[in-house]
């Protein structure tokens, strides 16, 4: 349970022919396991059934699948490859680069035919940087492109049918988000000895701090950063720090030295940036933390000094973390500046943001997911009912909750977010909220005695998805409604078989009906795709 449901996806690939009917994710080729991969062997290719590694193929892309690359085919065999930064509609020439199993992956050479909705990308990193591999596609090019992966996997993983989904109105259309740029509200950017540059600038030669990097890892390089000056996605206030500190950081002067991830030596490890809002002026209030190797204040002062004229800035905090790894959690917190947390306001709630504490990366989204979430769980209002929050984190979505049921019965591994939860219980005047630590991993039989039977279960799982003792202990709650509430369509599309269809090898039963799934675009240009799902006690 703990291998990625997309991961096993890609051991699933099979030479079978794509179908032209209809875009696939290729998590859709999970189903085709057990074709016989001989019946394809009367067939006449052009080019060998299987590329090999370095040769150059032309292809076109299919669709979006399993962290933003393009399902593609090759053009003349219909044999099916993983391309990064194709997008749908592309036909381009590839260079096969990998191959594992019975997949393969190719990386774009040249593009013969660009995408009908391409477009131009306003970020000058979009080329390279990792994390906004969509930009260059129309935004409604990128909700479709959503929209039918979630499709495909709840029907090809999921085993719902198109038709049980279309006739009974269980999918609707994905909610887009009306801020496409700067609306991360938590940017983490990494220190590094050695700057990624492009090909065509290997040449050049680069000595000393002119190698030092303050930015996003490269694709494919955990010791290679490419340098930001600017990103588009996090907040205008938090840009402008990110400026003052690259404009100086370098200077021989004063000391500074990037954290090198070979020789384990250096003292700047990343920065961190949060953004909230003060409750009581709305105005933004930005948190910069300095994550290094070792605690020496008066090193950081200058930086400390540098950011904090900002008006926006109201704390600046040092993690200082010790070990070899590339967390940016320290062992040790100080507050060099203003206070130790920010705050935030989410559904009427006020919330204290931490430097490590989670809370939803996308605010002006949160507040419309969590109003469909508390839609889905169709709570009466008259204070009756209990509600099981599953992986709550800091407790968000339990308490928007709390003051129209009974009592919420919050469960989640991590310690400090249930301090954070219980904290925010407290802020907020909210007594009838319960918050307990415990692995929803390794539940066993006495799990589910500490509180009563809940009339709504709100499951927020992270990427891995429910493990079968999780799946198993619902079946047998059978609780009359489940809200699942997911980060990643593919483990999400398995879990609702589990619930729903049952598991015939372990003897498991289903016992629910999805009654509604309804996709949301939380993060914009990006992969990630949000998905909140009805279960109704069948």
């Amino acid at each position: 349970m703990a291998t990625s449901l997309s991961t096993q996806c890609f051991r699933h690939l099979t030479t079978t022919l794509l179908p032209t009917s209809r875009s696939l994710t290729l998590s859709s080729f999970s189903q085709l396991e057990n074709n016989d991969t001989n019946n394809t062997a009367t067939s006449k290719p052009s080019v060998p059934f299987f590329p090999k590694r370095g040769q150059t193929v032309e292809l076109v892309c299919e669709s979006l699948a399993f962290k933003g690359k393009g399902l593609c085919k090759v053009t003349d065999t219909g044999f099916v490859v993983m391309c990064d930064r194709a997008l749908p509609g592309e036909r381009f020439i590839g260079r096969v680069t990998r191959r594992k199993g019975n997949y393969a992956e190719v990386t774009k050479v040249k593009t013969l035919t660009p995408p009908h909705h391409m477009v131009d990308a306003p970020c000058e990193y979009a080329p390279y940087c990792g994390g906004c591999k969509t930009q260059n596609l129309s935004y409604e090019a990128q909700l479709r492109a959503k929209e039918e992966q979630v499709r495909d996997l709840v029907v090809h993983v999921g085993k719902f049918s198109y038709q049980e989904l279309e006739l009974y109105g269980i999918m609707n259309p994905i909610v887009p988000c009306d801020i496409q740029f700067h609306y991360r509200n938590k940017m983490e950017f990494s220190f590094g000895t050695r700057k990624w540059v492009p090909k065509e600038s290997l040449h050049e030669t680069l000595d000393g701090a002119e190698n030092y990097a303050l930015g996003l890892h490269a694709p494919g390089f955990f010791d290679k950063v490419l340098n930001v000056d600017k990103c588009l996605l996090q907040t205008d206030p938090a840009n402008k720090v990110l400026a003052a500190i690259q404009d100086c950081w370098r200077d021989p002067q004063l000391g500074f030295s990037p954290y090198d991830v070979h020789s384990h030596l250096g003292f700047l490890k990343h920065l961190m940036l949060r953004t909230g809002r003060d409750v009581t002026t709305g105005q933004p209030e930005v948190m910069v933390n300095f994550v290094t190797s070792s605690y020496k204040p008066n090193l950081l002062k200058f930086l400390v000094d540098k950011v904090s004229p900002f008006p926006e800035v109201v704390s600046v905090i040092n993690n200082v973390n010790t070990s070899v790894g590339n967390t940016s959690v320290g062992e040790e917190e100080y507050t060099l500046y203003g206070k130790s947390s920010i705050t935030e306001t989410l559904r009427g709630l006020t919330f204290q943001i931490s430097a490590n504490s989670f809370f939803q990366t996308n605010t002006h989204q949160a507040e419309v997911l969590y109003k469909l979430i508390e839609e889905c769980a169709g709570i009466k209002g008259d204070g009756s009912e209990v509600v099981l929050d599953l992986f709550c984190g800091t407790g968000t979505i339990g308490l928007t909750f709390a003051r129209s049921v009974r009592h919420v019965y919050g469960y989640e591994v991590v310690p400090q977010a249930i301090a954070d939860a219980r904290l925010n219980a407290k802020i907020n005047g909210i007594q009838n909220a319960t918050f307990v630590q415990g692995d929803l991993n390794k539940i066993d039989e006495n799990f589910g005695k500490n509180f009563p039977k809940p009339d709504i279960v709100i499951s927020d799982p992270n990427r891995p998805g429910m493990h079968m003792k999780l799946i198993k202990f619902l079946l047998d709650l059978k609780a009359p409604r489940v809200v699942y509430v997911s980060c990643n369509p593919a483990t999400c599309a398995r879990d609702l078989d589990y619930l729903c269809h049952g598991v015939a090898e372990k003897n498991i039963k289903g016992c629910y009906k999805l009654t509604r799934l309804q996709p949301v675009d939380m993060f914009p240009h990006t992969p990630h795709i949000e998905c909140v799902c009805i279960l109704e006690l069948h």
